[in-house]
């Protein structure tokens, strides 16, 4: 039996291992988790949305995802991009939003974000279901 030799992971695995760790963290509540990750020059794409670590960061401690129940469906990554797929419950919102997060990696720091963001509609407006 001949041992197949030991790979370093891809540029988008470790890409996707960083990204899962730092969600299940800010799900857990650890916004700051966000802060070793994000470049210092970070930039979003996001209308209303700032640019910038420290202008993001404060952002997104009083925007509704910082208090919500996120509950992730998927993740894809390809090369320095990774894209989650999640649902997010807000209290009082039995529906919740459906959220698809792409962020562009730049070693091992996050340099930009784009987000498509939808409330998800009654059960029989989509009968395959949303997330």
């Amino acid at each position: 039996m001949t041992e197949t030799p030991h790979q370093a992971p891809t540029q988008a695995e470790r890409n996707r291992q960083r990204a899962l760790h730092a969600f299940a963290e800010f799900a857990n509540g650890d916004i700051e988790v966000l802060r070793s990750l994000l470049a210092d020059d970070f930039v979003e794409h996001s209308p209303g949305n700032p640019s910038g670590r420290d202008a993001f960061m404060e952002f997104i401690a009083t925007s509704p995802v910082a208090g919500a129940t996120l509950d992730l469906k998927r993740v894809v990554a390809d090369d320095e991009y990774v894209v989650m797929h999640y649902l997010m419950l807000v209290p009082g919102d039995d529906r919740g939003t459906a959220v698809a997060d792409i962020w562009r990696f730049d070693g091992e720091r996050i340099v930009e974000h784009w987000d498509v963001v939808q409330p998800v509609p009654a059960p029989e407006e989509i009968p395959n279901g949303m997330v």
